[in-house]
């Protein structure tokens, strides 16, 4: 977990991080998030002489935004937890609920890398591959909250399964743990990552150059696909396998100009806020909060676990 208090522009004031506590049960990551919330809201009055104005929490999984309840994550082993409610009642605050990757990509499109433009997919490639639909600096949930969930295109027909219940899923191809598995069995290490393979590619290796250009190619097949249906101005993508830079996003941008006909070929560029993302951008869902309901800016800032 990674929590945050948060300023009214944005401004990371504190952070700090704690383990979920998983391995306890579903229970124990909900008191565990309670507890954090808790001690960052006695930091803000110790350091900025008042509590915390409002909460924000992002988690993954599937998110009810409006009930404000957690429905399901199969990491946590959730099953529709009243996030909001208890918070509530923890903090005695608002509390804004938001989606993980969703609360990323609001902070990128509006203090990352995506900063004034009117249209942006944020794609991160971690463990596997979601995706976030910024408009007019807002992120698109979608009518039941699955918008931008890219990784579940089917780019390779009858390909490796996905958990998700298809086939050749984009992120079966493209995701860091997609990556590290085929370079893996490619080297013969079965320790071998995807920050490996990367490695050897900048350093020539053949076949680390064929793991990571099918890669290359899954995503960009599945990034034509999304510019086609939602003409983003900006691609945003961040992750893990983003940290691999230029090895990454020169062949990436080639590949997708490639394969763009009609489009209008969007920039692509990488994520600018690192694994703060999600934080900051659930510290702006706060803030959204108060401004919502109406309420002036406040000197304090608000808080936000991630």
């Amino acid at each position: 977990m990674k929590a945050a208090l948060v300023g009214a522009d944005g401004t990371l004031l504190h952070r700090a991080r704690r383990s979920t506590g998983r391995e306890r049960g579903p229970d124990s990551v909900v008191a565990d998030i309670l507890d954090f919330a808790a001690d960052l809201r006695a930091h803000g009055i110790e350091h900025y002489g008042e509590p915390a104005r409002a909460a924000g929490v992002a988690v993954p999984g599937i998110i009810d935004e409006a009930e404000g309840v957690a429905v399901y994550s199969a990491n946590l082993g959730w099953r529709d937890v009243p996030l909001r409610v208890r918070l509530t009642e923890r903090l005695g605050v608002p509390v804004a609920l938001g989606h993980d990757v969703r609360a990323g990509g609001l902070a990128e499109g509006r203090i990352g890398a995506g900063r004034g433009t009117d249209r942006f997919l944020f794609v991160p490639l971690g463990t596997g591959i979601a995706g976030a639909i910024g408009i007019d600096g807002r992120v698109e949930a979608g009518a039941h909250g699955f918008a931008g969930e890219i990784g579940h295109i089917v780019v390779r027909p009858g390909g490796a399964p996905c958990p998700c219940g298809q086939r050749g899923c984009l992120e079966r191809f493209a995701s860091a743990s997609a990556v590290s598995e085929a370079w893996a069995a490619a080297c013969g290490d079965p320790g071998a990552d995807a920050a490996d393979c990367a490695e050897a590619v900048a350093a020539g290796d053949a076949r680390a150059r064929a793991v990571w250009q099918e890669a290359v190619d899954a995503l960009a097949d599945g990034l034509v696909t999304a510019l086609t249906l939602l003409d983003p101005r900006t691609l945003i993508i961040g992750g893990g396998l983003a940290e691999a830079g230029e090895t990454l996003f020169t062949p990436l941008r080639e590949a997708v100009r490639r394969r763009v006909t009609f489009q209008k070929l969007p920039s692509l560029v990488p994520a600018a806020l690192g694994d703060t993302a999600g934080c900051l951008g659930a510290g702006l869902l706060a803030w959204d909060l108060l401004e919502t309901a109406g309420s002036p800016a406040p000197s304090a800032p608000s808080e936000v676990t991630a």
